[in-house]
């Protein structure tokens, strides 16, 4: 792997182990919550609370799982050689930017300049899959002409 390609993964790993950690604070903070909260004389707001501190846990639950299949998909990619297509770990410089599919991890700046982490399931990492280096492709009415395989 290209030190370059190298780089953006360990920022996309950067990246998902931030985001799983943030979301299990908040997954402890919830449960906590939940667990402080004492039964007063109003017994309908107690259960509200409890009931909406079950949502918010459920929903952090939620969003750990998806965070972790990311973190699966971003290893299973930590690997991968150039190719002539793109594919599931290429990075993908054209003339109007710089994509790295892997997964949705947005702006990444390395060395001065700008990539974008997309997953090969976005729309435009739909569009990358399969092209080749000479190939153009449009996107929001925008032009990319793919430079560049790595």
């Amino acid at each position: 792997m290209s030190t370059l390609k190298s780089e953006l993964y360990q920022l996309c790993l950067t990246f998902i182990q931030n985001r799983i950690e943030n979301i299990e604070y908040s997954l402890q903070q919830a449960r906590q919550a939940s667990n402080d909260d004492t039964k007063s004389s109003a017994g309908d707001k107690y259960e509200t609370t409890r009931e909406m501190m079950q949502q918010e846990m459920d929903r952090n639950s939620k969003l750990l799982y998806e965070a972790g299949q990311q973190k699966i998909t971003l290893q299973q990619i930590e690997h991968v050689d150039v190719a002539k297509e793109v594919k599931n770990g290429s990075l993908v410089l054209t003339s109007s930017g710089n994509f790295y599919i892997s997964i949705s991890a947005g702006e990444l700046k390395y060395g001065g300049q700008t990539y974008f982490a997309v997953s090969q399931a976005s729309p435009i990492g739909k569009l990358f899959i399969g092209k080749k280096v000479g190939e153009e492709l449009n996107f929001n009415g925008k032009k990319y002409l793919i430079e560049e395989i790595l």
